[in-house]
């Protein structure tokens, strides 16, 4: 392994270290429980919950597969993996975009939103236990707030596909 002895790297602090590894241990264990206790309650993977809850929230039931990507932070590649599972079990279904020849959509079924009603309460509940009931009201906006500035950092602002501003 070759080391660029040339840059300087300003290390952590022993506290910004600390911090740092708080975070990520409890980051990860965090998203292990909840991914754990959703597949368990619900059979849906947290990538499979979050497509649903996406596109819940859209007129239609309905996103283009690139915004849907962008909004849930997926590759396109790993959003066409889950939504071909998602097709499978009949979640959803993958449509040509009416505006766009060259753009597919994904739309919610009925059956996905029955899935979507039975699994959102214990879901809620566990993100409720695990993270916001063991936080104050002023640490859990805090770490909102945080990662907002994190997420427009990584993305250079607000969530865009092609031109079109929206909620990531």
């Amino acid at each position: 392994m070759t080391t660029d002895t040339s840059t300087t790297v300003e290390w952590l602090t022993e506290e910004q270290q600390t911090h740092w590894r708080a975070f990520r241990g409890g980051a990860a264990r965090l998203f292990a429980a909840l991914e754990h206790e959703l597949e368990r309650d619900t059979g849906l993977s947290t990538h499979e919950y979050e497509v649903l809850v996406r596109l819940s929230e859209t007129p239609d039931r309905t996103l283009r597969m690139a915004q849907l990507a962008d909004n849930i932070a997926h590759s396109r590649s790993r959003l066409t993996h889950t939504i071909r599972r998602m097709e499978e079990q009949g979640l959803v279904v993958r449509l040509p975009c009416v505006e766009d020849a060259r753009g597919v959509n994904a739309t919610m079924t009925d059956k996905g939103w029955e899935v979507l009603v039975a699994a959102a309460p214990k879901h809620v509940q566990s993100v409720r236990d695990h993270l916001v009931d063991v936080l104050t009201e002023e640490q859990f906006a805090a770490l909102g707030e945080a990662m907002e500035a994190v997420r427009v950092h990584l993305t250079g602002g607000a969530c865009h596909v092609e031109g079109v501003a929206s909620e990531c």
